[in-house]
């Protein structure tokens, strides 16, 4: 997964505005503008780093003669004391650009990071893990690739990848059948449609109006096992519809969920309270 130079830059751009603004106060009055330093970024916790690129990317667009070695790459686990990389350039760039590269570095490797301990809660299950919808304005595609680098996949990037039938929806076509019929009629042949429910009586109705990918919202393990023995009678072999389990799932109640079957559990923390992995850049003496 390689994201586009565009939008990477665009995103820092708009974090150095936000902090830089046109002046920094600090580090203008104080280091001479010829002045240069090397410095190093430290892992200072265990975990999945991701963003690497992205944080280097900061400081070139501040200075055009920075340099970096980098010795650890995305997707590489670290643990405290490791050099992820050392890098040289106008001290002032570096100073202005510290806050920002660090803030997308720990924050990214912090969702590359929960998600890899998602994952290896599900090893030997049927479960793959996937993001949501609910990330920080601006940084989705960010957020989505730091859940690639962690093992995870990816859910919609947004309204337009696939059609999903929510609570909301359904109440306000008047059920599940209807809602279906609605949007088949305009729905494209290369668009999957899923259907949320809330129980197993939903989860009958989306089978019968043949969706293909049925989230099971908020359901205790036991329906969830008994939707994935209904699907599989109902619609058995290549017919089943992909089952989806969502809501309120957390690392204690994760292996449980993903042992009743279902094919992918979708995790919405992931990426909205995500916990940073704590790096630190340190310039030399």
């Amino acid at each position: 997964m390689v994201l586009p130079l565009f939008y990477i830059d665009d995103v820092i751009k708009t974090a150095l505005r936000e902090d830089i603004n046109y002046l920094d106060t600090t580090t203008d009055l104080m280091i001479a503008e010829d002045a240069r330093s090397t410095a190093r970024f430290l892992a200072k916790a265990e975990g999945t780093l991701c963003g690497m690129d992205i944080a280097l990317r900061v400081f070139a667009l501040l200075d055009d003669t920075f340099t970096a070695e980098v010795y650890a790459k995305d997707g590489d686990r670290v643990k405290p004391g490791d050099v992820l990389a050392e890098v040289a350039g106008k001290t002032r760039a570096l100073l202005k650009g510290e806050r920002t590269a660090l803030n997308l570095l720990q924050h990214l490797s912090g969702v590359a990071t929960a998600t890899a301990r998602a994952v290896a809660l599900t090893a030997g299950t049927n479960a793959s893990i996937a993001d949501t919808r609910k990330t920080l304005p601006g940084l989705r595609a960010m957020q989505k690739y730091a859940v690639v680098t962690g093992g995870g996949r990816n859910h919609r990037y947004n309204l337009s990848d696939g059609a999903m039938l929510k609570d909301n929806h359904i109440d306000a076509a008047g059920g599940i059948p209807q809602a279906v019929a609605l949007i088949r009629q305009k729905l494209g042949h290369m668009v999957k449609l899923e259907v949320e429910t809330r129980n197993l009586d939903e989860v009958g109705q989306a089978l019968e109006a043949g969706a293909d990918v049925i989230m099971l919202d908020n359901m205790d393990c036991a329906a969830m096992t008994a939707a994935v023995e209904l699907c599989a009678k109902k619609r058995p072999g290549a017919g089943r519809p992909l089952l989806e389990a969502s809501g309120g799932i957390t690392a204690e109640t994760l292996r449980a969920v993903a042992e009743t079957g279902v094919d992918i559990v979708s995790i919405g923390a992931l990426t909205h309270s995500v916990t940073a992995l704590d790096i630190s850049m340190k310039i030399a003496k």
